[in-house]
């Protein structure tokens, strides 16, 4: 069983105050659990799952990691999970360490501008390592991507994807002899543009775009033709048409 202390830290985790005060996360359902231990990247310190699956997964949970595996009943797995219909196990892991070496030569590199909505960040570091990207810059006013959502919502890529936050502004202008473009509304349509094999592309936040002090550090302006009448397209759809495009 559970104690009433462990559910409540369990619990804070979903804050992010305490992952801040703790440096630990939590990572929910099979698939997530699984590919975040083979990546290595995190340190697993406990996990909790249901009898079936804990039967079912023990001998390949202890082959890749040495964490406590807990059994809990399906109430105490409802009372820990961030999500609303609990997926049979919730581990708790300590957050890596920031890795700032970012090499930015021979390859595409995301930078993402104030993406707040949890579930649009995690879905494009899960587009990000659909297209082979290995590094996301993210500017400080981004979602934590060690929110539960943002975690969920990578479905596994966390592990595999490099996250680093910084004053984008700053970076931008130290990484400016590599071409630097940036998603609008106004600017070539993206099927100009063909592969390329090198540069920074800037995704801006969902309802305002790419803020004023880092658009003028773009070199091209790449946009997606809009045919019908929406007046604008999530930043994760933007950002997977894009990598289709150009990568």
């Amino acid at each position: 069983m559970l104690s009433k202390t462990h559910t409540k830290y369990i619990q804070s985790l979903q804050h992010k105050k305490f992952r801040d005060e703790s440096k630990l996360f939590i990572a929910e359902g099979p698939k997530v659990l699984l590919d975040l231990l083979e990546s290595r990247k995190f340190t697993c310190k406990e996990i909790f799952g249901l009898q079936d699956w804990v039967t079912g997964n023990k001998i390949q949970v202890s082959a890749l990691t040495g964490a406590a595996l807990e059994t809990v009943m399906d109430f105490e797995l409802e009372k820990i999970s961030a999500l609303s219909s609990p997926n049979h196990v919730l581990a708790v892991f300590e957050k890596g360490i920031q890795n700032t070496d970012v090499p930015l030569t021979g390859k595409i590199t995301l930078a993402l501008d104030s993406i707040r909505d949890p579930g649009n960040l995690g879905t494009i570091i899960r587009i990000a390592d659909w297209f082979g990207l290995t590094h996301i810059i993210c500017s400080e006013t981004c979602a934590d991507m060690y929110n539960p959502k943002v975690v969920q919502s990578t479905m596994g890529s966390l592990g595999r994807v490099n996250i680093v936050y910084t004053d984008l502004v700053v970076w931008m202008k130290k990484n400016k002899e590599f071409k630097i473009y940036s998603a609008s509304l106004n600017g070539k349509p993206v099927q100009s543009f063909g592969q390329l094999k090198e540069g920074i592309l800037i995704i801006g936040n969902e309802a305002h775009g790419i803020g004023h002090e880092l658009m003028p550090l773009a070199n091209e302006k790449i946009t997606i033709p809009k045919m019908g009448t929406a007046e604008s397209l999530n930043a994760a759809v933007a950002t997977g048409i894009i990598l289709s495009h150009i990568t």
